[in-house]
């Protein structure tokens, strides 16, 4: 689960640390929780965009900084690339930019950035091991599947629908908040080179973008009585995803000796990744 490419968006960090809670907290009276542990490992990214995101807490006028605070290219006076615009997916395509001063700056090319490299190189060692992916932004309460280019179309493309709905609905029981289910270019905007693609391209067969509330009332400003609720119902959408994944994965195997990998080809269920801040979860 990558948690805070984009640095204005403060509810995606949030919801990382709310979820590595909810899951070491829930560990001992989750029988189902206990179960997916055993067979899964989990990898949490809090903020990936850690430079970004310090420098959105400055003050006012830097609150709603969006890219990272790379140094400009030369002949340039702007800071920053758009770190979901920069991963090996389609890159440069679609819904970019390549003027340095815009806030979809795509970078000098795929993987130019350290945040995104330190990504696809973590990830792309095990991905033969991976069998979801998470990118957790903000705002407009929708849940995106692969692919940002709209002439692409993943190959499990009507399972991801499927199972991306069911997680609204889940979502939607906690608070009553309805959360769109569809491609980008479908609900919201064509883009490319988003970790979030580079991850179905690299064979990761479930991949998704939550991006969290709200509809367009506050945005990227989202009122602290909000944090809560957010958080609860993005946890209920990202269990549901987990649990398919894992019950489609595991399904009527018995794990021995709490060693899955000696039965399954893909033992690991990557939900945030790594670059400069990581946390991995162990519970026992």
């Amino acid at each position: 689960m990558d948690c805070g490419i984009h640095a204005r968006e403060w509810i995606a960090p949030a919801f990382c640390q709310w979820f590595v809670k909810e899951i070491v907290q829930s560990y001992k009276t989750s029988v189902d929780l206990q179960t997916m542990l055993q067979n899964l490992d989990f990898y949490v990214t809090p903020v990936i965009n850690v430079d970004g995101y310090m420098y959105s807490w400055t003050d006012n006028s830097t609150r709603r900084w969006r890219k990272s605070r790379s140094s400009p290219p030369a002949g340039s006076g702007c800071y920053g690339v758009d770190l979901n615009r920069n991963f090996n997916a389609n890159w440069g395509t679609v819904g970019v930019s390549f003027e340095s001063c815009s806030d979809i700056y795509c970078g000098t090319g795929p993987g130019s950035e350290p945040e995104a490299r330190a990504v696809m190189d973590f990830i792309g060692e095990m991905s033969e091991k991976v069998l979801c992916f998470l990118t957790i932004h903000s705002a407009g309460q929708l849940i995106l599947l692969p692919y940002g280019h709209p002439q692409i179309k993943a190959p499990n493309y009507e399972e991801l629908v499927s199972v991306g709905e069911a997680a609204a609905a889940q979502m939607k029981k906690l608070h009553g908040m309805t959360y769109r289910v569809g491609t980008s270019p479908q609900i919201l905007y064509p883009n490319s080179g988003s970790s979030r693609d580079w991850a179905r391209l690299s064979g990761i067969p479930f991949s998704y973008t939550f991006e969290l509330r709200d509809t367009g009332e506050f945005s990227h400003l989202l009122p602290e009585e909000q944090i809560q609720p957010a958080c609860e119902e993005a946890y209920a959408g990202a269990l549901s995803i987990i649990s398919y994944v894992h019950d489609k994965s595991f399904r009527n195997s018995t794990v021995p000796n709490g060693d899955s990998s000696r039965f399954s080809p893909r033992a690991v269920l990557v939900t945030l990744l790594c670059s400069c801040l990581s946390v991995s979860i162990t519970v026992g």
